[in-house]
């Protein structure tokens, strides 16, 4: 019964790791991606949303664009105006070796057969160990982040950086995925 509880735990813990960060406070249940924010004035906020590399760049600036209107809303405002905003990307690059040799036929240090192909000057079963069998994946995280600045009325209609913070909740929102129930 033991082993059967941890395999269980194991598998919900590789499924949340299989999925793209929801929209969530950061840190919320132990993961590392999410919203935050901080106020710097009564009516100014810093907003970030982090994801992990399954959320898109584009889920990302949703779901920071989302948590400003949201914030808006909480705290009493109409509209807001994102003063600045930014998106990074953070790409890291990660190898593993082929242990079979699969990119050639089937092979391994003890059995043959291996595909043999030209290498310098002579027919031979070598391969280069740099080359040969590595599987190199790229994985992109994106973090979005935003000052904005709230306001109460309608919104400047001149500044194409304020929205209606109302209406950018009702057109988002059906896009929004919140954590799983637990």
């Amino acid at each position: 019964m033991k082993h059967v509880l941890m395999a269980a735990a194991a598998t919900l813990a590789l499924a949340a790791c299989a999925t793209a960060t929801p929209y969530q406070p950061a840190g919320y249940d132990g993961q590392r991606g999410g919203f935050a924010e901080q106020r710097i004035e009564s009516n100014r906020f810093r907003v970030g949303f982090a994801g992990n590399s399954l959320t898109s760049r584009e889920t990302v600036e949703t779901y920071l664009l989302f948590r400003a209107a949201e914030l808006t809303v909480q705290n009493g405002y109409d509209w807001f105006a994102m003063v600045d905003r930014d998106t990074d990307r953070d790409t890291r690059f990660i190898g593993r070796q082929d242990p079979f040799g699969s990119r050639y036929g089937f092979s391994s240090p003890y059995w043959g057969p291996s595909w043999r192909y030209y290498r310098g000057g002579f027919w031979g079963p070598w391969r280069d160990p740099f080359y040969d069998d590595i599987d190199v994946r790229q994985y992109d995280r994106y973090e979005a982040n935003a000052e904005i600045v709230m306001g109460n009325g309608p919104k400047p209609a001149n500044d194409p950086a304020a929205f209606d913070a109302r209406e950018v909740m009702a057109n988002l929102g059906p896009r929004i995925q919140g954590p799983p129930p637990r």
